[in-house]
C-alpha cells in the first residue's frame, strides 16, 4: 500500500546561488556527511546537490509532514543502493514520522527517482509498505 507520494523541482542556479553565498553553513545544515562526500567527488557537484535538495523536499512531501513536526534536513539522506540505485535513509524526526505512518505488521519502503536537466533537478518518492516478512 502506498503511504505517501513526493515530488520537487529545484532550480540548479539557486542551489549555486546559495552555496556560493553561504558556503559550508549551508551544506553542513541541509546535507549528510556521506552526500556531501559524494557531491565532492563529482566534476558536476552543485548538480548533485540539487538533485539531494530535491529528493529532501519530495521526501518531506511524502511523509505528509514538510520541514516541520520534528523532520529536519539531515534526517533524510539520498543514498546509493549496492545497484547504484538511489533511495532514502531516515534518522531522527523523519524515521520517527516513517515508523508513525507505516502500519504495524508492515514494512516502509522508499523508493527514489532524482535526475537533472539544466537547469533543473527533479526528484520523485514513493514511501509503501509491505507486509512484514516472519523470519
Amino acid at each position: 500500500m502506498i503511504l505517501g507520494i513526493g515530488s520537487d523541482i529545484t532550480d540548479v542556479r539557486r542551489i549555486a546561488k546559495v552555496i556560493e553565498r553561504h558556503g559550508d553553513r549551508f551544506l553542513d545544515r541541509v546535507f549528510t556527511a556521506t552526500e556531501r562526500e559524494r557531491a565532492e567527488k563529482r566534476r558536476n557537484r552543485v548538480e548533485t546537490y540539487a538533485k539531494r535538495f530535491a529528493a529532501k523536499e519530495a521526501c518531506a512531501k511524502a511523509l505528509g509532514t514538510g520541514l516541520r513536526g520534528g523532520v529536519w534536513w539531515r534526517d533524510m539522506g539520498v543514498v546509493n543502493l549496492s545497484s547504484g540505485r538511489p533511495t532514502m535513509a531516515l534518522t531522527g524526526g523523519a524515521k520517527r514520522r516513517l515508523q508513525a505512518i507505516t502500519p504495524k505488521g508492515h514494512e516502509a519502503r522508499i523508493e527514489l527517482t532524482i535526475t537533472d536537466e539544466g537547469p533543473m533537478a527533479h526528484a520523485f518518492v514513493i514511501i509503501w509498505a509491505v507486509a512484514a516478512s516472519a523470519d
